[in-house]
């Protein structure tokens, strides 16, 4: 068994709460898909962060990253799905204002369901070599050295993996809690353009290294 558990829980937990490219992941996903979607963008990116580590056991992402074409690689793929879902939320937001459609609270408009919304986590989080960074770099500081490394790294995967789903089910759950606050159509577009914006703006740092 791994050693430090609490610290690393601890650990990863905050990491989870950090604003940035998830939380806006998930508030796009709650407005335009509801909480379906968000389910499913949350199940993919535990899927990921398994991966991650994984890859991490077996030595994979050391490789990776000791490549600097391969990192740069997985870095502007990254970029790019954020991009795209930046541009994909300011479509909707600005289809909504000229009155082609009209996203409503208690119907949402994405089309992507749980299924979508877990290709959606599963390749934002592959796409996010900073996930493949803490699993080489930080992870194995968590594991004992006095059994399996490689049973206890997929432990503590597995771990990361439920704590980001924990944090990002009460974050989602809390963000359509919040729609009835939002509920006004005018407000809605403004919050998706918002949206849209960070999420571009993270697709492009990103995919630059920033």
């Amino acid at each position: 068994m791994p050693t430090h558990l609490t610290a690393f829980l601890i650990t990863t937990w905050l990491l989870a709460m950090l604003p940035g490219a998830g939380q806006a992941l998930m508030i796009r996903q709650v407005l335009t898909g509801g909480l379906r979607a968000a389910r499913g963008t949350i199940a993919g990116n535990a899927s990921g962060l398994l991966i991650w580590s994984v890859a991490a056991a077996a030595g994979l992402s050391a490789v990776l990253l000791a490549s600097p074409r391969a990192y740069a690689a997985v870095r502007i793929v990254g970029g790019v799905v954020l991009v795209v879902l930046g541009v994909s939320t300011l479509r909707a937001a600005r289809s909504a204002r000229a009155g082609d459609s009209e996203p409503s609270a208690a119907e949402p408009t994405g089309r992507t369901g749980f299924r979508g919304g877990w290709l959606t986590g599963l390749g934002t989080c592959l796409g996010n070599p900073k996930a493949g960074v803490f699993a080489v770099s930080v992870l194995p500081q968590f594991v004992t050295t006095s059994g399996p490394v490689l049973l206890s790294s997929i432990f503590l995967g597995v771990v990361w993996a439920l704590v980001n789903a924990c944090w990002y089910l009460l974050f989602s759950w809390c963000v359509n809690r919040g729609r009835a606050l939002v509920s006004r159509p005018d407000v809605q577009r403004r919050l998706g353009m918002v949206t849209g914006v960070v999420l571009l703006l993270l697709g492009v740092a990103v995919a630059a290294g920033a």
